[in-house]
């Protein structure tokens, strides 16, 4: 008999148990589905301020990165690299597909971090023709030794020069090659003769014209010719999409500080931008603004998109103007100066600002900020000051100790170049590159030290 009472004593309390489980599981439920439901008023008012400030396509983006969706397979992985060491049911990469077997995701809707925003991934573009292969690849390492956000660079190439750029690039560290996307595009060209266009200049220079219209996705866009050296983070010209007034949509650095010694306001056959005109051999875009407007001009006067001005003002001014596609940019913007953002000397620092002596203020003041070795001077000895940044970054294996194996080799081989015209200024090369690799030392290493308990 009494264990039976036991049994039923037990019983009892069990079920007590599972009702009081049940009844507080419930009551658990509910403020989850309300945090999820509704979000911080603080929240909301801090999206409301960064859309402000925001482009149509950043807005765009934004608004459906809230609804959870699939992502275009490949995006974040290396092309013809597949997905190695996944198991089913661990977490996956942003982008990579998803196993048909693994567990199904639960329909509570989950925060979206800020890593899917399309402002965390900046666009670089070149283009490159000839022999331009490893003048290329040493303009997108300076970019990746540097850099903090992910970079995703659009490659323009020849046919042959494709396979080479995807042969080599997949060669890279993997932990470089997490650091860039990259997508290989053909030369090409959807307004006039493109035979003509290509031959304008440098074989190819002009296909920059036409990025607006190939790239129609991309909101903005950062455009170097191959001949280009980073010497600090990309981020910090990126930065400067934020300093566009509501009217400007691209930015370029002046032809020449000094005008009496300028090449457009002594030599120029047509019309060019302010006193110097400028150069494009560093230009960031906002492309969707490009897209969207109507550009004054001497040819109607209503004004015509990008891709219709391009043709017939080529065809209107062919016989006329010498450095080709930077000239057509010159005469775009003399017509519309309200367009275009200058940035200081520094962020394309060429020979001119040496050769005749130093006129470049703000590299004298900062240091330069991305080397421009026009004229060849990578490759001759005629400007040995930037072909020993040219040689020491090329050379440079991922990975290294930057001082030991940049830095250093860059400030030793300047003791040969102080009796040349630009050698003889080496703080000018030097300051922005050191102060760039502590940085990166610093938020490599210091940051990274925990502190003794």
């Amino acid at each position: 008999m009494r264990i039976h009472c036991k049994v039923v004593v037990i019983a009892v309390c069990f079920g007590v148990f599972l009702l009081l489980y049940f009844l507080g599981g419930n009551a658990v439920d509910d403020p989850l589905l309300k945090e999820v439901g509704e979000e911080p008023e603080e929240q909301e008012e801090q999206e409301e301020d960064s859309s402000s400030s925001q482009s149509p396509s950043q807005l765009e983006h934004d608004v459906v990165a809230k609804f959870p969706r699939k992502s275009p397979a490949g995006v974040g992985v290396r092309p013809e690299e597949p997905l190695k060491g996944r198991k089913q049911g661990r977490p996956i990469s942003r982008g990579a597909s998803v196993n048909a077997k693994s567990k199904p995701r639960s329909n509570v809707a989950r925060p979206v971090t800020r890593r899917t925003k399309a402002e965390d991934v900046m666009h670089l573009a070149v283009v490159a023709c000839g022999n331009r292969l490893d003048e290329t690849l040493t303009m997108v390492k300076s970019a990746l030794l540097f850099s903090l956000k992910k970079i995703k660079f659009h490659i323009f190439a020849e046919d042959p020069l494709a396979l080479q750029f995807k042969e080599r690039l997949n060669q890279w560290p993997r932990s470089v090659a997490a650091k860039f996307q990259y997508r290989i595009y053909p030369i090409s060209f959807s307004v006039g003769n493109a035979d003509e266009w290509k031959k304008l200049f440098k074989p190819c220079a002009a296909q920059r014209l036409f990025l607006p219209v190939i790239l129609k996705d991309v909101d903005s866009l950062l455009y170097v010719d191959t001949d280009v050296l980073f010497l600090r983070p990309m981020d910090d010209i990126w930065n400067l999409l934020k300093s566009f007034n509501r009217t400007q949509l691209a930015a370029m650095a002046p032809e020449h500080e000094v005008p009496k010694i300028g090449w457009y306001s002594r030599f120029a056959r047509h019309p060019f931008y302010g006193v110097t005109g400028v150069n494009s051999g560093v230009m960031l875009m906002n492309l969707t603004r490009i897209r969207s407007t109507l550009f004054k001009n001497s040819m109607i006067p209503t004004g015509l998109s990008w891709e219709d001005l391009l043709h017939p003002l080529y065809q209107k001014y062919k016989n006329h103007i010498t450095w080709g596609d930077q000239d057509l940019l010159n005469i775009i913007f003399h017509y519309n100066p309200e367009r275009l953002f200058i940035f200081p000397c520094q962020w394309n620092y060429r020979p001119d600002h040496c050769m005749y002596g130093s006129n470049c203020k703000g590299a004298e003041e900062e240091g330069v900020s991305i080397l421009h070795g026009n004229r060849g001077v990578y490759h001759d000895d005629k400007q040995p000051a930037f072909k020993v940044v040219y040689d020491a970054i090329h050379n440079f294996p991922f990975e290294d100790n930057m001082f030991q194996s940049l830095f250093y080799p860059i400030q030793t081989k300047f003791l040969e170049t102080v009796n040349t015209l630009c050698g003889r200024i080496p703080q000018v090369f030097l300051k922005q590159i050191e102060k760039t690799m502590r940085k990166v030392f610093e938020d490599k290493v210091v940051r990274h030290v925990r502190p003794h308990k």
